[in-house]
């Protein structure tokens, strides 16, 4: 029983919506404006998460450019330091008292602190290979080296136990040290060359370095999309200075003696290339921007990183997306109840009207009467005209009913004559017939011509709106407006071109055809007008414009249709093309046996081109190869410069591009000939 009460209701709606007008026209209207949101939503949610991420892999991509340059920075300040050191009067009179090793070389080490540095070395010459081993290491005034531990110890004891760094992973220890090593001869007072001062820091454990570059890119802790930043610096694949924490959740401690993934290590390590991708750091994701670290000798020996966690960056991100998401459907709903409510009162008196004519049509003799709208009201003058036709309808019936009496009396009267006339009568049948044909083509075109001026006008309220808003949207802004200026001037410029358009339409039902201002005009700036318009619609395209303007021959034209043709050319350039390739436009005068006829316009792509035997239909009505195409935009652009006396011709080679060539006439004869007739 509650199966076959739900078929029952099933039925019953199903034939609802399919006879009833109120339902199928809020179905016809609903369904398209539905599928578009949510077609705009998931576009708008695409586009959005990969610029976001773009953006974000560029963001760590130039704060990793940062950190390097701090570091280089940091070199020139650790160079200078050095270079003052030797310049100093303190060491050059030490020198010159020529002191032994013994002593000089403690008091040297004394210094460092001075200097800023975790190491300063004096080391005389000894022997030629000790000259040729430190003359290598001057070559780059600063430089970054990796020093074993009897290096370290040389240069200082304490240094040593200072890189050493704990292996997490297998509790080993790194005993080699990672340091900026900054080396200059020392010359005495007859410019020979006596020994070398070697200077630098330690990046092994240097907490201070990584936490000051952090502190100078990542400037505040409280961006939702990159709460915390970290920097790292790697000796080969192994953290010995980082501010990443153990516990990415807790954020405490430093990840140091911790090791990278390999798919970083390969690629940065292995082949020395930069990593700019999410990555495993340790123990949660990141957005993360890899770089080598090369010695003297260009060879990798480590790696600077810097990065912050994802999960915050997709978690703010994905909030925006749900708020935005249930912001758009409480607005479809909302709306959709005030269409709803709105409507009715238009479909109320619909449904009487269609009520009526079931009623008529089941012989039953009724009329529409008063529908509780205003006299003005179209629904009302249209219940008027019907019931006005309901009773001329009653007339006629009696007058046919009355006329065929008397036809069949006449017919009794002359059934010997009938034979005679029954040609003629054929004859008059047929010429009945091809009046009451061209009598329904009139009416269809009448119909048509209101309709067009139904939609021009219905066209200009939401142009209004949106000029309207925008006007609102550029006051509101205020300053700010300057820097979306040529995106506002564009909205302008297509709100004028849509209202060019609706009242060429309106021109068209009322004069039965389009009137448009013909001035003079160079072509060159309605030309420029047009690329800039189809850049700004193609952006994220790799177009490269090409242009060469040399018209200087005014021409009797219509800008915005000039306009419209050269957006339309464009733009299926750019479809030929792909989206990507080189699109030229050249302007130049129109000569033929040295006279000058007028102006020629060319758009040149290197798209697929046009096979030879559709050259010859690509401009005919509805004839097009792609598969969104209405077929319409070049006939549609032939006939407009036809009634300028202009012309559109085209020359392809399939495989290689096409160019479309618009021919101007200097004087619009046509449109001149056709506005007097008018």
């Amino acid at each position: 029983m509650p199966n076959s009460w739900q078929s029952k209701s099933v039925t019953k709606w199903t034939h609802r919506f399919r006879t009833m007008v109120r339902y199928r026209l809020l179905i016809l209207t609903s369904a398209p404006i539905f599928l578009t949101l949510i077609a705009l939503i998931g576009i708008t949610i695409y586009w959005s998460i990969h610029y976001t991420w773009q953006n974000a892999l560029l963001d760590v991509s130039e704060r990793l450019g940062v950190a390097s340059n701090s570091i280089t920075l940091l070199q020139q300040k650790q160079a200078n330091y050095v270079k003052s050191f030797a310049e100093s009067y303190d060491f050059r009179a030490r020198i010159n008292q020529n002191l032994p090793q013994t002593k000089l070389q403690p008091w040297v080490t004394e210094q460092k602190k001075r200097y800023d540095l975790d190491f300063l070395s004096f080391q005389r010459v000894d022997s030629i290979e000790n000259k040729f081993r430190f003359m290598d290491l001057t070559k780059r005034e600063s430089f970054f080296d990796v020093l074993d531990k009897a290096e370290l110890e040389r240069l200082d004891p304490d240094l040593a136990k200072r890189a050493e760094v704990p292996i997490l992973k297998d509790g080993s220890v790194e005993v080699r040290g990672l340091v900026s090593r900054t080396v200059i001869p020392v010359y005495n007072q007859a410019n020979d060359l006596i020994g070398f001062l070697d200077g630098g820091i330690l990046l092994n454990n240097s907490t201070m370095l990584v936490d000051q570059i952090r502190d100078l890119i990542y400037l505040g802790d409280q961006d939702l999309l990159r709460p915390v930043g970290t920097i790292t610096v790697f000796l080969d694949d192994l953290r010995v200075s980082t501010n990443v924490p153990l516990d990415s959740d807790q954020r405490v401690g430093r990840a140091v003696g911790t090791r990278v993934s390999s798919e970083v290590y390969d690629q940065v390590l292995a082949e020395g290339k930069q990593w700019v991708d999410r990555a495993y750091v340790y123990d949660a994701w990141y957005i993360t921007a890899y770089q080598p670290i090369k010695d003297q000798y260009d060879n990798v020996i480590g790696m600077l990183y810097t990065g912050y966690l994802m999960w915050p960056f997709v978690k703010a991100y994905m909030t925006n997306i749900v708020e935005i998401s249930v912001i758009t459907v409480l607005l479809l709903f909302i709306s959709g109840v005030m269409v709803y409510r709105g409507s009715r009162e238009l479909f109320n008196p619909i449904e009487h009207i269609h009520r009526v004519v079931k009623m008529i049509q089941l012989g039953k003799e009724t009329r529409i009467g008063p529908l509780d709208l205003d006299d003005e009201h179209e629904l009302a003058q249209l219940a008027k005209q019907f019931d006005n036709m309901l009773d001329l309808l009653r007339q006629r019936k009696n007058e046919l009913q009355f006329a065929a009496n008397e036809l069949e009396r006449k017919v009794q009267k002359r059934t010997a004559s009938l034979e005679e006339k029954t040609a003629e009568l054929e004859l008059h049948i047929q010429l009945l017939n091809q009046t009451r044909n061209k009598l329904v083509v009139h009416e269809k075109l009448a119909a048509l011509g209101e309709l067009t001026a139904g939609i021009a006008h219905e066209i200009n309220n939401p142009s209004a709106v949106i000029l309207g808003n925008v006007e609102l949207i550029q006051f509101e802004l205020g300053e700010d407006a300057q820097r979306v200026q040529e995106e506002l001037d564009a909205i302008h410029t297509q709100i004028d071109r849509i209202r060019n358009i609706t009242r060429s339409l309106l021109q068209y039902s009322r004069q039965g055809g389009v009137q448009d201002e013909i001035t003079w005009q160079h072509v060159n700036p309605i030309v420029d007008e047009s690329i800039t318009l189809v850049k700004t619609g193609t952006k994220k395209r790799d177009i490269e414009f090409v242009t060469l303007l040399q018209a200087h021959t005014p021409v009797e034209v219509n800008r915005h249709h000039l306009l419209q043709i050269l957006v339309n050319l464009q733009m299926n350039a750019i479809h030929a093309m792909d989206g990507q390739g080189k699109l030229t436009v050249i302007s130049e005068d129109w000569i033929e046996d040295g006279d000058i006829k007028g102006t020629v316009i060319h758009v040149t792509d290197e798209g697929c081109g046009i096979k030879p035997e559709n050259l010859s239909r690509i401009f005919s009505p509805f004839y097009t190869t792609k598969r969104d195409g209405t077929g319409l935009g070049l006939s549609v652009s032939q006939s407009i410069l036809s009634q300028t006396g202009g012309e559109l011709k085209a020359v392809s080679e399939w495989g290689k591009g096409s160019t479309f060539s618009i021919y101007l006439p200097k004087k619009a004869e046509l449109l001149l000939e056709v506005t007097n007739i008018a």
